[in-house]
Protein backbone atom coordinates (compact mmCIF):
# COMPACT_ATOMS: atom_id res chain seq x y z
CA UNK A 1 0.00 0.00 0.00
CA UNK A 2 2.78 2.28 1.07
CA UNK A 3 4.41 1.86 -2.74
CA UNK A 4 0.82 3.03 -4.13
CA UNK A 5 1.04 5.75 -1.20
CA UNK A 6 5.06 6.76 -2.91
CA UNK A 7 4.12 6.14 -7.19
CA UNK A 8 0.84 9.01 -5.83
CA UNK A 9 3.05 11.49 -4.48
CA UNK A 10 5.56 11.29 -7.44
CA UNK A 11 2.87 12.08 -9.88
CA UNK A 12 1.86 15.71 -7.65
CA UNK A 13 5.34 16.37 -6.89
CA UNK A 14 7.04 16.15 -9.87
CA UNK A 15 4.69 16.30 -12.53
CA UNK A 16 5.63 12.86 -13.87
CA UNK A 17 3.61 10.26 -15.76
CA UNK A 18 3.34 7.55 -13.31
CA UNK A 19 2.78 3.64 -14.15
CA UNK A 20 2.56 0.61 -11.19
CA UNK A 21 1.51 -2.66 -11.08
CA UNK A 22 2.18 -5.14 -8.73
CA UNK A 23 1.25 -8.86 -8.55
CA UNK A 24 1.08 -10.33 -4.70
CA UNK A 25 2.24 -13.88 -4.53
CA UNK A 26 -1.33 -15.02 -4.48
CA UNK A 27 -2.02 -13.63 -7.64
CA UNK A 28 -3.81 -10.63 -7.11
CA UNK A 29 -3.38 -7.56 -8.94
CA UNK A 30 -2.69 -3.77 -8.15
CA UNK A 31 -2.31 -1.00 -10.20
CA UNK A 32 -1.74 2.61 -10.72
CA UNK A 33 -1.62 5.15 -13.62
CA UNK A 34 -1.58 8.74 -13.69
CA UNK A 35 -2.80 8.98 -17.23
CA UNK A 36 -4.39 6.13 -19.39
CA UNK A 37 -2.01 3.16 -19.44
CA UNK A 38 -1.93 2.91 -23.30
CA UNK A 39 -0.53 6.50 -23.48
CA UNK A 40 2.47 5.77 -20.97
CA UNK A 41 3.52 2.40 -22.81
CA UNK A 42 3.38 3.97 -26.30
CA UNK A 43 5.38 6.53 -24.83
CA UNK A 44 7.48 4.16 -23.34
CA UNK A 45 7.73 1.81 -26.47
CA UNK A 46 8.85 5.13 -28.51
CA UNK A 47 11.33 6.25 -26.31
CA UNK A 48 13.36 2.96 -25.68
CA UNK A 49 12.83 1.81 -28.57
CA UNK A 50 11.02 -1.95 -27.50
CA UNK A 51 8.45 -3.81 -28.32
CA UNK A 52 6.13 -4.44 -26.43
CA UNK A 53 3.88 -6.58 -28.68
CA UNK A 54 4.46 -7.55 -32.20
CA UNK A 55 2.50 -6.59 -35.54
CA UNK A 56 0.45 -9.75 -35.04
CA UNK A 57 -0.97 -8.12 -31.94
CA UNK A 58 -0.92 -4.81 -33.81
CA UNK A 59 -3.37 -6.17 -36.38
CA UNK A 60 -5.35 -8.02 -33.93
CA UNK A 61 -5.75 -4.92 -31.52
CA UNK A 62 -6.86 -2.88 -35.24
CA UNK A 63 -9.06 -5.48 -36.34
CA UNK A 64 -11.20 -5.41 -32.92
CA UNK A 65 -11.42 -2.15 -33.01
CA UNK A 66 -12.89 -2.03 -36.66
CA UNK A 67 -15.18 -4.66 -35.51
CA UNK A 68 -16.24 -2.56 -32.94
CA UNK A 69 -16.83 0.51 -34.67
CA UNK A 70 -18.62 -1.91 -37.35
CA UNK A 71 -21.24 -3.00 -33.96
CA UNK A 72 -21.77 0.24 -33.53
CA UNK A 73 -22.86 1.66 -37.07
CA UNK A 74 -25.05 -1.64 -37.21
CA UNK A 75 -26.73 -0.92 -33.66
CA UNK A 76 -27.61 2.76 -35.17
CA UNK A 77 -28.79 1.37 -38.36
CA UNK A 78 -30.82 -0.83 -36.53
CA UNK A 79 -32.52 1.31 -33.89
CA UNK A 80 -33.05 3.43 -37.11
CA UNK A 81 -34.83 0.91 -38.63
CA UNK A 82 -36.69 0.17 -35.49
CA UNK A 83 -37.26 4.06 -36.19
CA UNK A 84 -36.14 4.57 -32.72
CA UNK A 85 -33.50 8.03 -32.80
CA UNK A 86 -34.53 9.21 -36.28
CA UNK A 87 -35.79 12.90 -35.05
CA UNK A 88 -31.78 14.09 -35.84
CA UNK A 89 -31.51 12.81 -39.03
CA UNK A 90 -32.43 14.97 -42.29
CA UNK A 91 -34.71 14.12 -45.11
CA UNK A 92 -31.71 12.14 -47.69
CA UNK A 93 -30.52 10.48 -44.49
CA UNK A 94 -34.48 9.10 -44.04
CA UNK A 95 -34.46 7.73 -47.67
CA UNK A 96 -32.20 5.07 -47.74
CA UNK A 97 -34.07 3.78 -44.16
CA UNK A 98 -37.61 4.36 -46.11
CA UNK A 99 -36.51 2.17 -48.92
CA UNK A 100 -34.89 -0.72 -46.90
CA UNK A 101 -38.09 -0.53 -44.73
CA UNK A 102 -40.00 -0.93 -47.62
CA UNK A 103 -38.29 -3.62 -49.09
CA UNK A 104 -38.21 -5.70 -46.70
CA UNK A 105 -42.08 -5.30 -46.43
CA UNK A 106 -42.71 -6.58 -49.85
CA UNK A 107 -40.59 -9.64 -49.49
CA UNK A 108 -42.54 -10.27 -46.26
CA UNK A 109 -45.82 -9.79 -48.14
CA UNK A 110 -44.34 -11.88 -50.69
CA UNK A 111 -43.42 -15.06 -48.63
CA UNK A 112 -46.56 -14.73 -47.00
CA UNK A 113 -48.14 -15.02 -49.95
CA UNK A 114 -46.22 -18.29 -51.23
CA UNK A 115 -47.10 -19.80 -48.01
CA UNK A 116 -50.65 -19.27 -48.35
CA UNK A 117 -50.99 -20.46 -51.61
CA UNK A 118 -49.17 -23.42 -50.83
CA UNK A 119 -51.43 -24.00 -47.98
CA UNK A 120 -54.71 -23.17 -50.57
CA UNK A 121 -53.37 -25.82 -52.87
CA UNK A 122 -52.69 -28.58 -50.06
CA UNK A 123 -55.98 -27.59 -49.02
CA UNK A 124 -57.41 -28.35 -52.33
CA UNK A 125 -55.59 -31.67 -52.90
CA UNK A 126 -56.58 -32.75 -49.67
CA UNK A 127 -60.35 -32.41 -50.44
CA UNK A 128 -60.11 -33.82 -53.78
CA UNK A 129 -57.90 -37.00 -51.99
CA UNK A 130 -60.96 -36.80 -49.90
CA UNK A 131 -63.61 -37.03 -52.60
CA UNK A 132 -61.08 -39.99 -54.36
CA UNK A 133 -61.73 -42.48 -50.97
CA UNK A 134 -65.35 -41.62 -50.86
CA UNK A 135 -65.39 -42.96 -54.39
CA UNK A 136 -63.60 -46.22 -52.86
CA UNK A 137 -66.22 -46.39 -50.14
CA UNK A 138 -69.24 -45.79 -52.58
CA UNK A 139 -68.81 -45.44 -56.52
CA UNK A 140 -72.65 -44.77 -57.22
CA UNK A 141 -72.17 -41.69 -54.95
CA UNK A 142 -68.84 -40.93 -56.49
CA UNK A 143 -70.43 -40.77 -59.78
CA UNK A 144 -73.51 -38.77 -59.17
CA UNK A 145 -70.65 -36.30 -57.50
CA UNK A 146 -68.99 -36.44 -60.82
CA UNK A 147 -72.35 -35.97 -63.05
CA UNK A 148 -72.63 -32.75 -60.86
CA UNK A 149 -69.45 -31.12 -61.78
CA UNK A 150 -68.59 -31.08 -57.93
CA UNK A 151 -65.13 -33.50 -59.24
CA UNK A 152 -64.13 -31.01 -61.84
CA UNK A 153 -60.82 -30.38 -60.51
CA UNK A 154 -60.18 -33.82 -59.08
CA UNK A 155 -57.62 -34.78 -62.18
CA UNK A 156 -55.55 -31.69 -61.66
CA UNK A 157 -53.33 -32.96 -58.20
CA UNK A 158 -51.58 -36.14 -58.11
CA UNK A 159 -52.96 -38.52 -55.76
CA UNK A 160 -51.40 -38.82 -52.49
CA UNK A 161 -52.02 -42.66 -52.21
CA UNK A 162 -50.58 -44.58 -55.08
CA UNK A 163 -53.35 -46.82 -56.71
CA UNK A 164 -50.76 -48.94 -58.13
CA UNK A 165 -50.66 -51.02 -55.11
CA UNK A 166 -54.29 -51.20 -54.84
CA UNK A 167 -55.85 -54.57 -56.35
CA UNK A 168 -59.84 -54.81 -56.14
CA UNK A 169 -61.46 -57.85 -56.91
CA UNK A 170 -65.02 -58.43 -57.81
CA UNK A 171 -67.64 -59.43 -55.11
CA UNK A 172 -69.35 -61.62 -57.69
CA UNK A 173 -68.31 -65.54 -57.50
CA UNK A 174 -68.99 -65.36 -61.19
CA UNK A 175 -66.63 -62.23 -61.73
CA UNK A 176 -63.53 -63.59 -60.12
CA UNK A 177 -60.47 -65.70 -61.48
CA UNK A 178 -61.16 -69.50 -61.56
CA UNK A 179 -58.34 -70.82 -59.10
CA UNK A 180 -55.27 -72.34 -61.20
CA UNK A 181 -57.05 -71.33 -64.47
CA UNK A 182 -53.47 -69.21 -65.17
CA UNK A 183 -50.50 -72.00 -64.10
CA UNK A 184 -47.65 -71.12 -65.93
Amino acid sequence: NGILKKAKELTVLCDAKVSLVIFSSTGKMTEFSSSPLEIILDKYQRSSGNKLWDAKHEYLNSEVERVKKENDNMQIQLRHLKGEDITALNPKELIPIEEALLDGLTKVRDKKMEYWNRMKNNGRMLEEENKRLKYMENPKQYMEMEEKGELENCRNYPSQIPFSSLHIKPIHPDLQEPKGYYNF
